[in-house]
């Protein structure tokens, strides 16, 4: 049986790069007084959600990923860290900032069938597709999806054991 991590609100608030919030206790977005960012913009970065293997840095650039609603994060991965084989519910669209990213499809990491991924390069994991990824050097990317964010892994010995 697949173990389905759902991530709620208080998982993205610990990662959350805006330490501001409403009257509710919502993390609300963070504020640009310019359209577009670059990759030069320094975000405020936590722990990633326990969900993920320990390791990565997360900062939510846009929307709540634990609502029904668009989301946006960045994920900063250090040398040669993994996520294993995993679906998502919905469409998950990555776009490399910097670094290597490397993928692949299917329900066993195989390393040597993963594609590389470079700055600027996109990839869209249709939704229900198992799929794990990995980073060579530290590695920046841009994560677009609908909420909210679920992580299901194939197996569920990958769970880590913070997110048990």
């Amino acid at each position: 049986m697949r173990t389905t991590v759902l991530l709620v609100a208080a998982l993205f608030a610990a990662a959350a790069c805006s330490k501001e919030s409403s009257s509710n206790g919502e993390i609300a977005a963070p504020v640009s007084s310019s359209a577009a960012r670059g990759p030069e913009h320094e975000f405020e970065w936590g722990p990633a959600p326990a969900v993920f293997p320990p390791g990565a840095e997360m900062a939510v650039l846009q929307g709540d990923p634990s609502t029904s609603n668009e989301f946006t994060v960045r994920l900063r991965l250090p040398n040669g860290y993994r996520i294993p084989p995993h679906t998502h519910p919905t469409i998950e669209n990555v776009t490399v900032i910097s670094g290597t990213f490397l993928a692949g499809m299917g329900a066993q990491f195989n390393e040597a069938s993963m594609d590389r991924f470079g700055q600027g390069e996109f990839i869209s994991i249709p939704n229900n597709h198992a799929h794990y990824a990995m980073a060579r050097g530290q590695t920046i990317v841009q994560v677009h999806a609908m909420g909210p964010f679920a992580l299901t892994y194939v197996n569920p010995a990958d769970l880590p054991h913070a997110a048990r």
